[in-house]
């Protein structure tokens, strides 16, 4: 069954740090908060997804810290954070001060990571996908430990959002730590993937309404979205890339959460 609570649609942007010179970044910010989108992300990786391979990048956490202090009504966060980079209470303290920066509008986005390249350039153990996952398992407990040890503590419950749709192990974490289930699932995906996080919010007796189900809607039309707002999803983003940001698709599902939200 998917979640019935009654939830605003939110639009969230993926401004991808690729391609881009800062400055184009930071415009492209600036004329999607005045555009009225809800929540600003990056992803956290070390190379273009996309295009040359080799072409320009930043780092995502010091671009969240800077975006922060530009911004002054949208949430914002990475989508999403790969644990295997950094320490897990490092990731938990750098969480909170991004979450003073911008005032309590800071999203902790995180997941397992997945990009070899990243792993092998960067000098870290690129492992498999079920040890990725176990460490993931493993962080996610220390930083809310660490969270409640900070001084001064986080501004408000930082909402954890986790991305992707593993069965077995992803979702069994969305069910015990998530505010935000972030996956890439096509409606037919998502209506069992929801059955299954269900089943494993009751084994932990959680309530499946407690988490806000979120999707992506690049190469997605509004019948596509329509059909996943069925569904319980109520946070769509859009992904959007250097070198020429396309501010006015974003615009358009801007216009469609409006007419749903009416």
């Amino acid at each position: 069954m998917p979640p019935t609570t009654k939830r605003p649609i939110r639009i969230g942007a993926q401004v991808a740090p690729q391609h881009a010179l800062y400055p184009t970044i930071r415009d492209a910010v600036a004329e999607l908060e005045d555009a009225g989108v809800d929540i600003i992300f990056n992803w956290d990786h070390f190379y273009p997804l996309s295009g040359d391979p080799d072409g320009l990048h930043y780092e995502s956490w010091t671009m969240l810290a800077a975006l922060a202090e530009q911004t002054s009504r949208v949430e914002l966060g990475a989508l999403v954070n790969c644990n295997s980079y950094r320490n897990a209470d490092l990731q938990a303290d750098m969480a909170r001060t991004i979450d003073h920066i911008s005032g309590g509008r800071f999203i902790f986005g995180t997941g397992s990571g997945w990009f070899e390249k990243d792993y092998v350039n960067y000098g870290y153990e690129f492992g498999t996908v079920g040890e990725r996952l176990d460490a993931l398992a493993e962080s996610l407990p220390r930083i809310e430990a660490r969270w409640a040890k900070l001084n001064p503590p986080p501004t408000r419950h930082i909402p954890v959002l986790i991305g992707g749709g593993g069965e077995k192990k992803t979702l069994r974490l969305v069910a015990r730590h998530a505010d935000i289930w972030h996956s890439f699932s096509d409606a037919a995906t998502l209506q069992r993937k929801l059955g299954i996080l269900a089943e494993h919010c009751d084994a932990v007796g959680r309530d499946i309404d407690a988490i806000e189900i979120s999707t992506e809607l690049r190469g997605r039309t509004q019948a596509d979205a329509e059909e996943q707002l069925a569904l319980g999803v109520t946070t769509f983003t859009v992904g959007i890339t250097g070198p020429d940001y396309d501010i006015q698709t974003v615009k358009k599902w801007i216009a469609w959460r409006d007419s749903v939200n009416a």
